[in-house]
């Protein structure tokens, strides 16, 4: 009989493949349920500067990706980062282990943010649903969290796959993705009334109001650029990925930087901001909708919510692709608890990973939304991207690790990074603060038991 092996990840990545996923993961529901919540922060159009400076910031830190990526290939990103450059100390046990940790709060706090967009938009189709469920007696978070969860079941199914047909399935979302995105640019542009651009009163005063309403408008906008290292956490299913990596990370953001241009002046040059930030307006739910209302009446903005929440879905795809990858690797090499290090017999996804992301991310389908993208963000900055750069650097100092991309005007981008999420902290509001420090302080914790019981049951 033929000598059977384990299931084993297949290298079947290539740079489209790559970039695709990463296109389809930065755009999905972002622009479309954020916008709102980004010309709140600052209230008017200003707003925008937070989301040129979060540009600025992404960029420099995808360098720190880029390199990373492409100097250390396997799965789990910067799980997998963390545990090759601090291996065989303490903080290599630590770091990562506290990053898986935080990662099942922010990371399906990112995921369930746009499944509640994509119910929000499948809601405004379905008027008699609302009256429904309010006939039902049901909160608003119960309303919206019940087809949010049906979608998660959708995408569940649907990664049940083989990776080459999750990469070219990739593929094909990020068309439709791309349609949605065009058509907003492509109207917005021969639609574009400059006069709807206005500014309130002070709205460029350097105070403290100004300070705080950045930090809040940056946060929006990170947001909208998370997955520009989605492909980092598929790096075992990566071909050439000293190459792939970098060249997927650096181009979808080049790439998606220039469609949220484009397509956050398309929306405010049709709908006026002031429509956008005001509560129990289409605008402020559907912005989307209002766009195409505007131009085209109800039954177009009807046909165009669908094609929204296809992009919903997409970015919602390649999101939960590479996040169960981050469970599959920390449990493979022993830094989480080994039944999640199960790969499907047959398909070989890992099917326990998956399983449990899901479930986790239809429990924060019921959190406010932007509760939920506040935190995706705030709670990841200080394990995951500060940590990455301090990782960057002992690499980088230690040099015996070869680096076959190398990140431009080094240190320059790191730095500059940095400063940006260290402001992205000091502005952030205390509760958030608080969920940070719970998360880390039970993560040192059970940290702290798991290392016990090991060591108690002789396990290194």
């Amino acid at each position: 009989m033929p000598e059977s092996h384990p299931p084993q990840l297949e290298r079947g990545l290539n740079t489209v493949h790559a970039t695709s996923l990463n296109v389809a993961n930065m755009l999905g529901a972002g622009p479309f349920i954020t916008i709102p919540l980004l010309l709140g922060a600052m209230y008017g159009p200003q707003g925008m500067i937070g989301w040129v400076v979060a540009m600025l910031v992404v960029m420099c830190d995808g360098l720190i990706w880029a390199e990373l990526g492409a100097a250390f290939p396997g799965s789990g990103g910067t799980y997998h980062f963390l545990r090759e450059i601090f291996k065989g100390s303490l903080w290599g046990r630590l770091l990562p282990f506290l990053f898986i940790w935080q990662f099942l709060v922010s990371g399906t706090l990112e995921v369930a943010s746009g499944y509640i967009g994509a119910s929000k938009f499948a809601i405004s189709l379905a008027p008699s649903y609302r009256a429904l469920t309010q006939d039902w007696g049901w909160n608003q978070a119960v309303t919206i969290g019940a087809p949010a969860c049906l979608f998660v079941g959708v995408i569940y199914l649907a990664l049940r796959q083989r990776i080459r047909s999750l990469g070219w399935l990739s593929t094909v979302l990020v068309a439709g993705v791309l349609v949605a995105v065009g058509t907003v640019i492509v109207l917005g542009a021969l639609n574009f009334d400059p006069a709807k651009i206005t500014f309130p009163p002070d709205a460029f005063k350097l105070d403290r109001t100004f300070v705080i309403g950045l930090g809040a408008a940056m946060t929006v906008a990170v947001y909208d650029y998370l997955g520009y290292y989605n492909i980092c956490h598929l790096g075992e299913e990566v071909r050439n990925p000293e190459k792939t990596i970098p060249r997927a990370v650096l181009l979808s953001i080049v790439v998606v930087a220039a469609i949220y241009m484009a397509m956050n002046l398309s929306f405010i040059g049709v709908v006026p901001w002031q429509e956008a930030v005001e509560e129990g307006t289409l605008a402020h739910e559907n912005i989307a909708g209002a766009f195409m209302t505007k131009l085209y009446g109800e039954r177009a903005a009807a046909g165009f919510t669908l094609l929204i929440i296809w992009t919903c879905l997409a970015g919602l795809f390649a999101m939960t692709l590479g996040y169960s990858r981050i469970l599959y690797a920390a449990a493979k090499n022993g830094d989480f608890f080994a039944p999640f290090a199960q790969l499907h017999p047959t398909k070989g996804y890992p099917w326990a990973a998956l399983g449990l992301l899901s479930l986790l991310t239809a429990i924060f389908c019921f959190v406010p939304l932007q509760v939920v993208i506040d935190g995706a963000v705030t709670v990841r900055i200080i394990v995951q991207f500060i940590g990455q750069i301090v990782a960057l650097h002992v690499v980088r100092r230690v040099g015996t690790h070869p680096m076959p991309f190398r990140m431009w005007l080094y240190p320059l981008p790191s730095l500059i990074a940095l400063l940006g999420w260290l402001f992205l902290l000091a502005t952030s509001a205390w509760p958030l603060l608080a969920l940070l420090a719970g998360v880390y302080a039970s993560g040192i914790a059970v940290f702290a038991v798991r290392q016990r019981w090991r060591r108690l049951n002789g396990t290194p």
